[in-house]
């Protein structure tokens, strides 16, 4: 599936989510979008979850 189709039933989802459900649903069924994304990139290997859970090194400090 292309990016655009993708992004075309995402924004279809929140639509009928906000219309049918108000905000509460709108923001629901977006949060609960971007998790799927982010699980999904895990899946495909795209990331690491490793990256969401590094600490900080110790050069890395500002300030």
């Amino acid at each position: 599936m292309s990016m655009a189709a993708a992004g075309l039933l995402a924004g279809m989802a929140l639509g009928f989510a906000g219309y049918f459900g108000g905000f509460a649903a709108f923001l629901l069924v977006a949060a609960l979008g971007a998790v799927g994304f982010v699980v999904g990139r895990v899946l495909d290997g795209d990331l690491e979850p490793s990256d969401f859970f590094r600490g900080r090194e110790h050069g890395d400090r500002r300030g």
